[in-house]
């Protein structure tokens, strides 16, 4: 497998486009169109929050009837959740548009929205938009950064990624692009994440698929605590790269699986880096756990505290901060029989074990947690599981972000 340059519009017949509507913002972009030259099969995951976006509960049903699509339709500023019967017309609109100007199906377009809640959208505006983004749809790396750009909100840089391999002797390309910066805590997935392939895969398998990658990747991340209204996973695949059906699990699946699992903890990583107000990457790393269950609740229960965040963000060793994070996670465990580091490109060092704190130097702890990325390396030395969750540190500028935000 092999990193590229490009993101969604990476794999065979998919375009993309993003225009300015003004459906909240003035003077960016603000919608963005993806599109495959052939139907998808397509699946998805979806926020577990009971309060649902009228462009998830839309989606939803499309995924759930395991017909083909062809297109993506997305904006930012307005979120188009908790708005009524009013939201749900809006989304069969916005499909029945794009899908008038394609020459396809309304029920093969899919929507998504991110933003504000309990704003109503503008019609006209969205028609507007459709129609720009019809007429300039490309297949370039700089169409599809753009699409990219045009769906973030407090997002601070694009995230996007693409990979190729092999499967079958024929080279299959999986790209993936994501927003996401807060209101971050999912349960199935996270924000708005949308991911193309030209391989040939079923619907049951490519379900599967995702679903597996999603475990390890988009649910355990962590910004807030905050599960989001609008949080939407996609993966559609046009087959255009010419392998033979993936049809049952085996070699050519596994092969499938690692790229995509890649894609999805590239993006997921990027969105728990860039956080509200972040200024560091944290994340757990919890290895001798019992089961893998017990691992990801271990592993997240420290990268969700409050406390630990503020430690990371401060570059202060409070250590005891991280402990008691483990220590209220529902998980039983010794704590007599854990061992805590903390790594960074400064180094690494140990500074609890047997119950007890190690002699360690304050200076080198704050040098190591002053980076970039920084991880809380577990073991609970109870079995031979193991999880990463991925979060970031809270900073002052979190509050300042959100308290303003529909400003």
């Amino acid at each position: 497998m092999q990193e590229i340059k490009g993101g969604i519009t990476s794999a065979k017949g998919f375009w993309a486009a993003h225009t300015a509507a003004e459906i909240k913002y003035k003077g960016r972009d603000d919608m963005a169109l993806i599109v495959s030259k052939t139907p998808c099969v397509c699946a998805g995951m979806f926020t577990s929050n009971v309060v649902k976006a009228a462009p998830v509960k839309w989606d939803m049903e499309i995924v759930k009837k395991g017909k083909p699509v062809c297109a993506i339709v997305a904006n930012s500023g307005i979120a188009n959740a908790c708005t009524g019967e009013y939201g749900m017309e809006i989304c069969a609109m916005e499909a029945e548009f794009t899908a008038d100007q394609l020459g396809v199906y309304a029920d093969e377009v899919l929507v998504a929205s991110t933003g504000v809640i309990g704003m109503q959208m503008d019609e006209e505006k969205l028609k507007a938009g459709i129609e720009k983004l019809a007429v300039d749809l490309k297949d370039t790396p700089e169409a599809g950064t753009g699409a990219e750009k045009a769906i973030m909100t407090t997002d601070t840089r694009p995230k996007e990624i693409a990979v190729k391999l092999e499967i079958g002797g024929c080279e299959v390309t999986i790209g993936g692009m994501c927003k996401g910066s807060g209101m971050i805590h999912p349960n199935l997935c996270t924000m708005l994440a949308f991911i193309s392939t030209d391989a040939n895969i079923s619907a049951k398998l490519l379900d599967k698929a995702l679903k597996e990658a999603a475990e390890d990747t988009f649910n355990m991340i962590s910004v807030d605590g905050d599960t989001s209204t609008n949080d939407t996973l996609l993966v559609l695949a046009n087959g255009l790269a010419g392998n033979k059906t993936i049809r049952s699990t085996g070699k050519e699946y596994d092969a499938f699986c690692e790229g995509l699992k890649y894609v999805c903890r590239y993006l997921a990583k990027q969105m728990a880096g860039d956080g509200e107000g972040a200024t560091a990457l944290f994340m757990c790393e919890v290895t001798g756990a019992d089961t893998v269950k017990n691992a990801r609740i271990l592993a997240k229960s420290v990268i969700c505290s409050s406390l630990t965040k503020a430690m990371i963000f401060g570059h202060d060793c409070n250590f005891g901060r991280v402990l008691c994070a483990l220590g209220y996670s529902g998980v039983k465990f010794d704590p007599d029989n854990v061992t805590l580091s903390l790594k960074s490109a400064a180094g690494e060092i140990r500074i609890f074990e047997n119950g007890a704190p190690l002699e360690y130097s304050e200076e080198e702890a704050g040098k190591i947690l002053s980076e970039k990325e920084v991880s809380a390396i577990v073991d609970m030395h109870m079995g031979k599981a193991s999880a990463t969750a991925y979060g970031c540190d809270l900073s002052y500028d979190y509050v300042k972000i959100n308290a303003d935000y529909r400003s």
